[in-house]
């Protein structure tokens, strides 16, 4: 069983990585600027994606209030965590934004997905769908506070969020929703090329980031050194820990709770490194974690998908 698992992960990472080879390849020999890709993702691909998920899912009541508090609280220990570190490590504004990150914005869209699927199904599947739109939604709005906390003030950061489209096309995609809309089928087809977009973009950006990081290796600090640390005892350790923890809170068991689990403890999200590099909440720091979290979940989910399975 467990040679399967692991069979069915190489068999996702593999596509996943070829953009992130050919961002790497881009950076190393064409010195390739991922700043005005990081623009194009805030404001054209991220509203995208989130309004065409929110406007075709397949949703009940009942799946999203379980689904959102779910993501709500475990959302707000892992910021407890991550903030309980920064003050115990004396870190500065942008180490402990970039931590806060590290801690809380997971890669449930762009490997999640896939992984849920062969894991465990389509009825798998149907559940996860309805968690990545509220991590998408999270990661547009909280997760942009989150980064901007390193350059601003409270006030400045939550209004950095309204500056930023993704929160009118999630609000937007929930009129659509609430009065039975539908856009028309040229415009729809058009927000889905786009969306279609928001992978490969986002995955080319985490290549590029790794090869800075290879090649400004020597540079890192002691601060920064801690921080990954940090980072990595969080994401491995403590988030299977704690989203244990809030299913157990929250009653939820089922096929819902497996796959909560698993997409609760999946890597760093690849899109924080942009939202890092936008808002200077140490970048380089998150792709290094991205990298070294991605790599050893090749290990530990499938040991964490045996034990749910």
């Amino acid at each position: 069983m467990l040679h399967s698992i692991v069979s069915t992960l190489l068999e996702v990472i593999v596509p996943l990585s070829i953009p992130v080879i050919v961002g790497a390849l881009l950076r190393r020999f064409k010195n390739l600027d991922t700043k005005p890709l990081s623009v194009l993702y805030l404001y054209f691909l991220s509203p995208a994606i989130l309004l065409e998920t929110l406007t075709t899912a397949s949703i009940t009541a009942d799946d999203a209030v379980r689904t959102v508090v779910f993501c709500l609280l475990n959302l707000a220990l892992l910021w407890l965590a991550a903030a309980g570190l920064g003050r115990l490590l004396k870190l500065p504004a942008p180490e402990q934004a970039g931590l806060t990150l590290i801690s809380t914005l997971t890669n449930s869209v762009n490997y999640g997905l896939p992984l849920v699927l062969l894991a465990f199904g389509q009825l798998g599947l149907d559940k996860a769908s309805l968690y990545v739109v509220v991590q998408i939604v999270l990661t547009n709005t909280i997760g942009v506070f989150f980064a901007a906390r390193s350059q601003f003030s409270i006030g400045d950061a939550v209004k950095s969020i309204f500056k930023l489209p993704s929160i009118y096309a999630a609000v937007f995609a929930f009129l659509l929703r609430a009065f039975d809309w539908t856009l028309p089928d040229g415009l729809q087809s058009g927000i889905a090329l786009a969306s279609g977009a928001y992978s490969p973009v986002v995955l080319t950006i985490l290549g590029a980031q790794m090869v800075s990081v290879g090649l400004e290796a020597k540079s890192r600090s002691k601060v920064e050194t801690r921080t990954f640390w940090a980072g990595m005892a969080v994401r491995i350790a403590a988030a299977p820990l704690i989203a244990a923890l809030v299913l157990r809170i929250l009653g939820i068991d089922g096929v819902a709770a497996d796959v909560f689990f698993i997409l609760a403890s999946m890597p760093v999200a690849v899109n924080a490194v942009v939202l890092a590099e936008r808002f200077d909440a140490a970048p380089k720091l998150l792709s290094r974690c991205i990298l070294w979290t991605t790599l050893s979940s090749f290990v530990w989910l499938p040991i964490l998908i045996s034990i749910v399975s």
